[in-house]
């Protein structure tokens, strides 16, 4: 069964809203998520600052770390980025350790993984500074989910672009805890070797169902209609408008993702940031129509939640 819910029914989304954690009173600094985000590349730089952007507005602490290829742009990060703490990568795992769910992937580079099979297979970890000496970003781009994996199969994950578009599908297997995906559809073409683009949208459903149960993970293919699945359950969302085709708007719901996956359920979360998005989007439409950007989402988002659930 397929569960439809379409952002202009505020009825049924509110309904669903009920499941979402809210800041728990007589809480503690920390008590109410904290996320790290790692993105971000010596080409691109803004797409995973827009996630960590994002989340700021919905957990505690967000634990940032980029590329230091780009040596000017790292320094400058912490004048972009005031709503967050900034790590090094030698200090990665402490984060990793500590945080509730960590984003992989936002802005990060991308390589032909047929053209570098030979350098991968000359790589051998020995412990974590071996993966931080990798100067090729394509290379750590690769090397980073699957060290991730294999060394903290229990903690929450989210997969958004480059990771996505460099891992390997077999060690999702590994994951003890349900990692989430945030694929376009070439990137879910890219991942699981099948065609979905140009199929019909009832077989595009079965397929983020059937590749979501098989890898035990919960897929949201980012569309015109997201449709979202553990395997089990499968929601449509359907809303927003052709502002969200602006490049970013993936960025922003990643960092919505991986903020409601640290205090919520994987599938819900998904499904959360979903119609968080489109809805944002609906909104900004009355005001600007189709003439948004970014930072208008980014700013929005925290006020159509307030309406949603308050």
């Amino acid at each position: 069964m397929v569960n439809l819910i379409k952002t202009n029914d505020l009825k049924k989304v509110r309904d669903f809203f009920k499941k979402f954690n809210l800041p728990k009173e007589n809480s503690h600094k920390g008590q109410n998520g904290k996320v790290l985000i790692i993105g971000g590349s010596s080409l691109f730089h803004a797409a995973s600052l827009w996630a960590a952007e994002v989340a700021s507005h919905f957990v505690d602490i967000v634990h940032y770390c980029s590329t230091k290829e780009n040596q000017k742009i790292f320094l400058n990060l912490k004048t972009k980025f005031r709503n967050g703490i900034i790590v090094s990568k030698k200090d990665l795992i402490d984060y990793v350790k500590e945080d509730d769910a960590i984003l992989v992937g936002p802005g990060m580079i991308r390589k032909d993984k047929s053209n570098i099979k030979n350098q991968i297979s000359k790589i051998h970890f020995k412990n974590q500074k071996d993966l931080i000496d990798i100067k090729d970003e394509g290379l750590y781009t690769y090397f980073l989910p699957k060290f991730l994996i294999e060394n903290f199969s229990q903690k929450k994950f989210v997969f958004d672009a480059g990771a996505l578009q460099m891992m390997d599908k077999e060690w999702l297997l590994k994951l003890k805890t349900p990692a989430i995906l945030t694929p376009h559809q070439k990137e879910f073409e890219r991942l699981f070797g099948e065609k979905i683009f140009d199929l019909d949208f009832e077989k595009k459903v079965e397929l983020v169902k059937k590749y979501a149960n098989k890898y035990k993970v919960i897929i949201l293919l980012k569309a015109i209609k997201d449709i979202v699945s553990d395997g089990e359950k499968t929601y449509v969302v359907e809303g927003g408008n052709q502002g969200l085709t602006k490049g970013g708007s993936g960025d922003v719901l990643a960092g919505l993702v991986v903020s409601f996956y640290a205090k919520n359920k994987a599938l819900e979360s998904a499904v959360f940031a979903s119609i968080l998005l489109k809805k944002t989007a609906d909104v900004l439409f009355l005001e600007k129509g189709y003439w948004y950007n970014i930072n208008n989402l980014i700013e929005t988002v925290p006020l159509v939640l307030k309406k949603i659930i308050i």
